[in-house]
């Protein structure tokens, strides 16, 4: 079981000898599991705990809120996908200008190894930290000399800027580096298909299930929405094949909404999963109300389209309904 700690004061006095990196970790993609992989082989070798150190919120939330990105996940589903790569340990820094102020040397001496005991420290050619940004991979290596640990560089995994070997391409079918901004770039398209071959696993969001205008369930397709606090990168307007993960941990095979519906003039940009397959309606237990769920987007089935009126809408949602069974069901 994976230890989560929000200040380096939770972290016990006795814990160590740890392998340590930090970084944003958002997506927590493919590069970020290879070298997290890696980090925890060695720790493994030199029986030392495996640790990663993330931040919360995103620094460029506190630098420059105007232009930050948006998240491509929460917290939450960041912390169960760091947890899921077998780390023993995550630690959550609140970053704020007191946490950047600190100076390189500060930072490592007081977190990674006043607090985690680092015999090892992960970092990449390009890796800046503490006050402006002024520390290095050089800075790393002289303050390893000096505090007593060692310098680990990522290229030494063989995973030098995360390439995915052939196994993922960009349009011009190239290798690419595997990075959150490829992640964001195709959920703004709405290729959910090339986020999760990045990400390894199917883009989600996370949120709770509020009422809403109910139209869904006038025209014989029932969705649950999310709140618009849920967590998650919104991909493009669409319907999507996907799935809907409730608070029980069941998966239900799910038609996918996303944006305003253009049938209905007025209407705000939401997300809302109708449930395939579904129990029957007066199986009261199935109410998905005010639960916390997931949605996981599998495949774009189309754009988000104005229809003619009502009677349209509803023949297209049975053929989407249709569609997203087949691919969910593998056919």
């Amino acid at each position: 079981m994976v230890h989560i700690w929000n200040d380096p004061s939770e972290v016990p006095a006795d814990f160590g000898p740890s392998v340590v990196t930090f970084g944003n970790f958002d997506g927590v993609h493919r590069g970020h599991q290879q070298v997290l992989s890696q980090l925890i082989r060695v720790a493994r070798l030199n029986h030392a705990r495996a640790v990663a150190i993330t931040f919360d919120p995103h620094p460029a939330q506190v630098h420059r809120p105007e232009s930050a990105p948006e998240l491509i996940m929460g917290l939450e589903d960041k912390l169960v996908a760091l947890g899921e790569l077998g780390l023993d340990a995550v630690l959550v820094m609140k970053y704020s200008l007191e946490l950047a102020s600190l100076t390189p040397e500060e930072f490592v001496a007081t977190v990674l190894v006043g607090s985690l005991k680092a015999s090892h420290v992960v970092i990449g050619h390009d890796a800046r930290f503490g006050r402006g940004n002024s520390g290095d991979l050089a800075t790393m290596q002289e303050l390893g000399r000096k505090l007593g640990f060692e310098v680990l560089v990522i290229s030494e995994f063989g995973s030098e800027g995360f390439p995915l070997h052939g196994e993922v391409h960009d349009d011009g079918g190239a290798d690419r580096r595997c990075s959150s901004t490829w992640v964001r770039e195709a959920l703004r398209e709405g290729d959910v298909a090339t986020a999760a071959a990045v990400l390894g696993r199917s883009h989600r969001m996370r949120g709770q299930v509020v009422h809403g205008a109910a139209r869904g369930r006038d025209l014989g397709f029932p969705t649950a929405n999310l709140a618009s606090d849920a967590s998650g990168y919104i991909p493009a307007d669409g319907i999507y094949a996907g799935w809907l993960v409730d608070q029980a941990g069941t998966r239900w095979p799910a038609a996918i909404s996303v944006g305003s519906n253009p049938t209905f003039y007025g209407v705000s940009r939401q997300v809302e999963a109708h449930v395939i397959d579904r129990p029957d309606e007066a199986v009261e237990d199935f109410n998905l109300y005010d639960q916390t769920v997931v949605v996981e987007f599998v495949a774009r089935l189309r754009g988000m389209v104005a229809y003619r009126g009502p009677e349209a809408l509803v023949d297209q949602m049975r053929l989407d309904v249709v569609q997203a069974h087949k691919i969910l069901s593998g056919r």
